[in-house]
Order: C-alpha cells, then sequence, then structure tokens
C-alpha cells in the first residue's frame, strides 16, 4: 500500500551562496499531490538547488518547504528523508553491496528484516529480473543501476519522488524506455513527482506541468500544451525552440 501523494508548497524561498549568488531567488508556489512536474532550466538557473530544498540536502537562507501541512525541518533530516524517494543521474549503488541489499537498504534502516520479498517485488515493479538481486551493481548496466536506483526510492512507499536529472548519464534508448517507465510508475501508484531536466522535449513529454527557471527564479509555468503554442514568454520559448527545430530538420531529412 503506498502513501498518500504528497503536496508540496513553497513559500518564498531563496537560497544564497557566500559572495552574494542567488542560487535560489523568492519561488512560491505549490505542487499538487499526484501531480507529475518537470523543473527545466539551463544549468545554473537554480532547479536542482530548489529540488533538494524539499528533502534538506540544501538549507534555505530564507522562506519554507511544506509537505502538506508540515514543514520539511519540523522533523531530523533523516527521518523526512526516508519518506521522500529521491533518484539522482550517478544512482549512488553502494558498489560493496549487492543489488538486493541496495534496494533493501531503507527497509533495514525503518527496522524491517525479512526483505527478500519485497526486494523481488520491487525489482519486478522496475522490470527486473528480480534474479539480479545477487548481482553486485557493477554488473548491471547504466539503465539497469538506474532502475535499481529507483526501486530502491520506492522501497519505502513514499508518497513523494524527487528525481534529479536521473536520466542524464543514460543513452537515447536508454533514456527514452526509463522516462516511459517512470511516467508509467508514478500514475500506477498515484505518486507526487518533481524531475529536474534540462531537456525540455522529455519535461513536454513526461510532465503534467513545467516550470520553468532562470536565474534562480520560476519565470514560465505552464501545461506541455501551452507551452508548445508559445504562451510561455521568452525562456520558457528558448527551450521549446530546440526539440521544435530538430524536429523539423529530422523532417527534412526525410523528405
Amino acid at each position: 500500500m503506498m502513501a498518500e501523494p504528497q503536496r508540496v508548497i513553497f513559500n518564498n524561498v531563496s537560497k544564497r551562496y557566500p559572495g552574494g549568488v542567488n542560487a535560489v531567488d523568492g519561488v512560491s508556489l505549490e505542487i499538487a499531490g499526484g501531480s507529475f512536474v518537470a523543473l527545466v532550466g539551463a544549468s545554473g538557473s537554480g532547479k536542482s538547488t530548489l529540488l533538494k530544498t524539499v528533502n534538506r540536502l540544501v538549507e534555505p537562507s530564507g522562506g519554507d518547504v511544506r509537505i502538506g501541512d508540515a514543514r520539511v525541518d519540523a522533523v531530523p533530516a533523516p527521518a523526512l528523508r526516508r519518506r521522500i524517494g529521491y533518484v539522482f543521474q550517478n544512482v549512488g549503488l553502494f558498489p560493496h553491496m549487492t543489488v538486493g541489499e541496495n534496494v533493501a537498504i531503507g527497509l533495514k534502516l525503518a527496522g524491517a528484516r525479512d526483505t527478500a520479498g519485497r526486494v523481488a517485488e520491487l525489482l519486478a515493479l522496475v522490470e527486473l529480473d528480480p534474479a539480479l538481486a545477487t548481482r553486485m551493481p557493477d554488473a548491471l548496466s547504466g539503465g539497469q543501476r538506474q532502475r535499481v536506483g529507483v526501486a530502491r526510492a520506492l522501497a519505502t512507499e513514499p508518497g513523494l519522488m524527487l528525481m534529479d536529472e536521473p536520466f542524464g548519464a543514460l543513452d537515447p534508448v536508454t533514456r527514452d524506455g526509463l522516462g516511459k517507465a517512470i511516467r508509467a510508475l508514478h500514475d500506477r501508484m498515484g505518486l507526487t513527482t518533481i524531475l529536474v531536466t534540462h531537456d525540455m522535449a522529455e519535461a513536454l513529454l513526461l510532465a503534467d506541468r513545467v516550470l520553468v527557471m532562470a536565474a534562480g527564479r520560476v519565470v514560465a509555468d505552464a501545461a506541455p500544451r501551452d507551452l508548445l503554442a508559445g504562451r510561455g514568454g521568452a525562456v520558457a520559448d528558448a527551450l521549446v525552440a530546440v526539440p521544435r527545430e530538430q524536429a523539423r530538420r529530422l523532417a527534412a531529412l526525410g523528405e
């Protein structure tokens, strides 16, 4: 039984670093429970920093973040993170532990003892052979390792999934397949998912709502259809123009 999808609220959130850099600059927005939201922007736009304020890998300099009605800093960070799924580009599997041990680590921390059955379910959920549980991470492909990371993130039955450039190191075919699998898992489990990506095409294809960031601020907040129609403003239009131009050039090659 999965947890209820979680609403996430950013209330005037800022993050300033020494030297006066505003990585996040007064962001206020609400993400509805059960939605799939993509944070998009160029490198340095603040999208990953904003995402990490949710699980307190980054502590805001100002403002606050809430999950439901509770501030994220109302509980110790380790307890908070056990309730949130988190997947990032380099996976972060422990190389000295088997696949099964990696998937089960959150369950063990929560006090579970017999985890083999749950691990097998989770591997099947992310379309991996449960027999891979006994393998070491270095025996897997990059796409398989990323799926193991997703299984680990889902192990504690979170209602909220944070994904920070999870497909960035993968080849295009693997990336596309894993993106579809993530979207299917989101729908099947009723998760709230926040995906950080620099790839506008990926955001448009996977998300219900796209937030475009620049210089630490949200400069566009729209559905994919509205962004494609040019209703997101100049920064969003520049990002949308890239996949649109690629599609035009590919069409021209086929003529």
